[in-house]
C-alpha cells in the first residue's frame, strides 16, 4: 500500500493510492505500508534511490542499516513499539530522506507513525520538506520512549510495593510466579529499549554527519544533539532500572527460599518433637518377657501419659529456645 501527503492549505493532504494509480510528483511523505515490488519501483523512480526490501530491514549490520543512495540517504531504526512486538521487521521503520522528501517503508502499525500522519494533516507549522516530517517524526519517537520507559518504571514500583509493602501470599506459590512473570516482562520491555535507543542513536548521528547532504538547518543540526542527548537520558534510566530489576528478583527468590527453609523448619522440629514419644514405644514394643509394665493394668495408660509427657516438654523446650 501507498500513502502519500502532498501539500495543501491546512497542512498535508493525505493521498491512498489505489492499484496502478501514479504517484504524485508533489508527494513530500510517501508512507509505504508492505510495499510490493511494483510500489517500491513506482517510489524509487520518484525518489532517485533503491528502497530496501524486507529482507534488508532484519539485517542486523550497521551497513545495511545505514547507508547512501544516489539520492537519498537510507537509515533504519527500530520503533518504541518493539516493547510490544518482539517481531524486528514489525517493529522496524526504515527511513528514505533527501532534502525534498521522505519515504517511510514498514511492515507493521507503529504507533507513532498513526500520530506523526495525523500531525501533518493539520499542523502548518511542519515546513513541505522531507526533514522537516523526519524531525517531527524524531520528537515524536522520542516522546514514546520516555512513555514507554516510565511505563516499565511504574510497572516496576508496582510490583515492588506489592514484594515489600504489603507482601506475597506464602500459601500459594502462584503469587510467586506471577511476580517473577510480571518482572520477566519488564525485563523484556527494558531490554527492548535499550535496542530501540542504541539504534535511534545511531540513526540521530549518521543524520547529522550527513548535515550537508541532507540540507539541515543549524537549528535541525541541533535538534539531532538535543534527540542524542534525551535518547541517552533514556537509555541511563534503562540501565538503572535494569540494575533495580536484579535486585527485585533476586530479593524475591530469596522470599522464595526463605519460605520453603522456614516449611524445611518446621517439619524438622515437628520429626524432633515426636522422636521422644516414638522412642517410647520403640521400647515399649520390645517382647521382653521380664518387663514389669506388660503385665500391670495401668501399664497402657501409663506409655501413653509417658508420651504425651515427652512431646509437651520437647515443644515447650523448642519454644523457650525459640524455635517455635
Amino acid at each position: 500500500m501507498i500513502i502519500a501527503y502532498c501539500p495543501s492549505v491546512d497542512g498535508l493532504e493525505r493521498i491512498e493510492l489505489t492499484d496502478g494509480a501514479p504517484l504524485p510528483a508533489t508527494s513530500i511523505w510517501i508512507d509505504l505500508l508492505s510495499p510490493t515490488p511494483e510500489e517500491r519501483a513506482e517510489a524509487e523512480k520518484l525518489m532517485g534511490a533503491v528502497i530496501p526490501t524486507q529482507e534488508d530491514i532484519t539485517s542486523i549490520e550497521t551497513s545495511e542499516r545505514l547507508y547512501l543512495e544516489p539520492g537519498a540517504v537510507v537509515m533504519t531504526a527500530q520503533m518504541p513499539g518493539a516493547v510490544q512486538t518482539l517481531d524486528p521487521v514489525e517493529s522496524s521503520v526504515t527511513f528514505v530522506l533527501n532534502a525534498k522528501r521522505l519515504i517511510t517503508v514498514r511492515y507493521g502499525e507503529p504507533g507513532s507513525l498513526t500520530f506523526l500522519a495525523r500531525k501533518v494533516q493539520s499542523d502548518t507549522s511542519i515546513a513541505h520538506l522531507g526533514p522537516a516530517i523526519m524531525f517531527a517524526f524524531l520528537d515524536i519517537i522520542v516522546d514514546r520512549c520516555a512513555d514507554e520507559m516510565e511505563t516499565a518504571s511504574a510497572s516496576y514500583d508496582g510490583l515492588a510495593m506489592k514484594v515489600f509493602g504489603d507482601g506475597l501470599n506464602t500459601r500459594k506459590t502462584s503469587s510467586y510466579k506471577i511476580a517473577i512473570k510480571q518482572l520477566g516482562r519488564i525485563g523484556l520491555k527494558v531490554a527492548k529499549m535499550h535496542d530501540v535507543c542504541a539504534s535511534l542513536s545511531r540513526l540521530l548521528l549518521y543524520m547529522a554527519t550527513h548535515a550537508t547532504r541532507l540540507n539541515l538547518s543549524e537549528k535541525q543540526i541541533e535538534d539531532c544533539k538535543m534527540f542524542g542527548r534525551d535518547i541517552h537520558s533514556i537509555k541511563e534510566h534503562g540501565d538503572a532500572l535494569d540494575n533495580k530489576l536484579t535486585f527485585l528478583l533476586d530479593a524475591t527468590v530469596g522470599l522464595v527460599s526463605l519460605e520453603q527453609n522456614q516449611i524445611s523448619k518446621i517439619f524438622t522440629v515437628l520429626g524432633l518433637i515426636f522422636l521422644p514419644p516414638t522412642l517410647i514405644a520403640s521400647v515399649y514394643g520390645m517382647n521382653f518377657v521380664n518387663m514389669p509394665e506388660l503385665h500391670w493394668e495401668q501399664g497402657f495408660l501409663f506409655s501413653i501419659g509417658l508420651m504425651l509427657t515427652s512431646v509437651a516438654v520437647t515443644f515447650f523446650a523448642f519454644r523457650w529456645m525459640r524455635l517455635l
